[in-house]
This record gives structure tokens, C-alpha cells and sequence, in this order.
């Protein structure tokens, strides 16, 4: 496969998974950080820092509004509800263990 085609896959997949999120509103942040070790907020931080390496001025507001189909307030004030002490101390550890460090100079 060639690296154009690959891309276009990756770039399908992404939309799809953008597309599966967006019907899935339900399901909050905090629990697919718990599950999995990352969340939406995380797409967007890595859409930002994807689009800043190309270059691109896409700040975090823009960036979450690409990965939430709406602004960030909108979409919390929407569908987030409150998380219990039980999942925030979950999230406390998966957060700590899935956050890339930055690395030394």
C-alpha cells in the first residue's frame, strides 16, 4: 500500500470514529479516560499539536470545537454530567499514566 492511500484509510477511520463519538454523546470523557486511556479531549490535543507541527495556528478552542462538532462549552453544558468520587479518583490515576511526559532537552 502505498503512503497516499494509507493516509486517506487513516484519515477515513478518524472520521469515522469523529462520526461514532458524535452518536455516542453519552458516553463521557471521564469514562473513556478511565476505559481507555484517553478521551476526546485528548483527540483534540493531538489534533492541535498536529496541526501546530505543520505550521498551522489552531489553538485549543478550535481544536476541541473540530473533534466536539460544537464548542467545547456547548458540548459540556450538553451532554456532561457530573462524575463521583469514584470515577475522578479512577481518572487521577489513568490520567497520570496515560499523559506523554515531556522529555528532557
Amino acid at each position: 500500500m502505498d503512503d497516499n492511500t494509507r493516509t486517506e484509510l487513516e484519515a477515513a477511520a478518524f472520521r469515522a470514529l469523529l462520526a461514532h463519538l458524535d452518536k455516542r454523546n453519552d458516553v463521557q470523557n471521564i469514562d473513556m479516560m478511565n476505559l481507555a486511556g484517553f478521551c476526546r479531549n485528548c483527540l483534540s490535543r493531538w489534533y492541535q499539536e498536529a496541526a501546530n507541527a505543520r505550521g498551522l495556528d489552531i489553538d485549543k478552542d478550535a481544536a476541541r470545537e473540530a473533534i466536539h462538532g460544537m464548542p467545547y462549552a456547548d458540548w459540556r453544558e450538553k451532554y456532561q454530567t457530573e462524575a463521583g468520587a469514584d470515577k475522578q479518583a479512577a481518572f487521577t490515576k489513568s490520567f497520570a499514566e496515560n499523559v506523554t511526559q515531556p522529555k528532557d532537552g
